[in-house]
């Protein structure tokens, strides 16, 4: 079976979703399908994405073709984007769409209707109630392109992957016909088997040697929490006077307002924005923080919260992450999404050096009994087929 993943960017930058729709496509590969993806080439750091696919365990199995993304009217019909999809050799069995909003989607999912092959979409979270409606205008801009398009490409897929019981619980009121598939995200675990030593990341930055350090890694963006995460550190800094707290991501819109606020606090010499970190450099990172962060508004399924217990990183994300599975597993801690909780949960964390250690060693025993990527690989693969003997 040839399957063909369409996303709209392979930018690592955009966060998970070209991470997942990339990784996803290497585990199939080892099943004995052919994976390819299509998407526009948007990637600013040509670089990055190649230290993105060298990283991947199968990535030379996958094909991938970049489409230019330049012009107004690609950008509104993705004419471009629909020949590319037609054009693609040999012909897919099942066409794979990841994400909600895009033309190219819009394309590939009309190509897929006349020529009568089956089709999923991952939603990514893109339909979580937050995500559809955080301000006036995004809700009604959202409610309009899904009365006029993207409900038509929805409700013709054969199915919608989701990546947890919450992201199906939470879209049911929008009465789509398709069913669900409820699959989460993963990681190979192969990339976490040769861990590097936890004073690697810190040995470079002599602002946070032989100190501990919370981390926080994912785009800087309003949804992320992190103005939440830095109030709640601000309320626990003085009972920790060493703790640091280490701040990696690409800017999507939320490094300004950070940095205004670090300097309200007072806290200029504890909170260090490092940039986007890939391939060893953040997995150094990851390693060497005490506890890593992730106190989002909303998540459908977070890439970086895995990849942090398989490095065995105690946790610590909002109840907004829908992953109870971290409580469950004394991996970690939820809290609400106030500064207040994230503070307590901190400070519970940050007390009990034992407790975190065992926490971390959960989290990796959660990952390798659940979110490998060659498990992940297979039931959507079987999800494939099931799917298109039903259509």
């Amino acid at each position: 079976m040839h399957v063909l993943h369409v996303i709209n960017s392979l930018d690592p930058s955009h966060g998970g979703p070209p991470a997942v729709a990339l990784r996803l496509a290497a585990a199939q590969g080892r099943l004995g399908v052919t994976p390819s993806i299509l998407a526009y080439d948007t990637v600013g750091n040509q670089s990055a994405l190649r230290q993105l696919l060298d990283a991947i365990p199968g990535s030379a199995s996958v094909a991938v073709q970049l489409l230019p993304s330049d012009g107004w009217s690609e950008r509104v019909l993705a004419t471009r984007a629909y020949r590319g999809v037609a054009g693609t050799n040999p012909r897919p069995g099942f066409i794979h769409l990841h994400g909600v909003w895009d033309p190219v989607l819009r394309a590939a999912s009309r190509f897929a209707v006349r020529a009568g092959i089956p089709y999923a979409v991952t939603l990514h979270g893109m339909l979580d109630p937050w995500c559809l409606g955080a301000t006036t205008l995004k809700r009604m801009k959202k409610q309009l392109a899904l009365a006029l398009v993207y409900r038509r490409v929805l409700n013709g897929a054969a199915f919608l992957h989701v990546l947890n019981r919450d992201e199906r619980d939470l879209m049911a009121p929008l009465g789509l016909r398709p069913p669900t598939e409820v699959v989460p995200n993963g990681v190979f675990i192969e990339e976490f088997a040769n861990l590097p030593p936890r004073d690697r990341f810190a040995a470079t930055r002599p602002a946070l040697a032989g100190k501990p350090y919370l981390l926080f890694l994912s785009r800087l963006h309003h949804k992320k929490g992190l103005d939440l995460l830095a109030q709640g550190f601000g309320q626990v800094a003085g009972e920790f006077p060493d703790l640091q707290l280490v701040v990696a991501g690409p800017d999507d819109g939320a490094l300004g307002p950070l940095q205004a606020q670090v300097r309200t606090l007072g806290l200029e010499r504890r909170v260090h924005v490092v940039g986007p970190l890939y391939g060893p450099d953040k997995l150094a990172a990851l390693v060497g923080a005490d506890v890593f962060c992730l106190t989002s508004r909303q998540e459908g399924f977070s890439m970086a919260v895995t990849e942090a217990m398989a490095s065995r990183v105690p946790v610590l994300i909002s109840d907004q992450c829908h992953f109870p599975e971290v409580e469950e597993a004394k991996a970690g801690r939820i809290v609400g999404l106030n500064p207040g909780a994230i503070a307590e949960g901190l400070r519970v964390m940050m007390a009990n050096e034992k407790e975190r250690r065992a926490m971390g060693e959960a989290g990796r025993v959660l990952v390798e009994a659940r979110y490998t990527w060659p498990a992940i690989a297979a039931a959507l693969v079987e999800a494939y087929r099931r799917h298109e003997r039903l259509n």
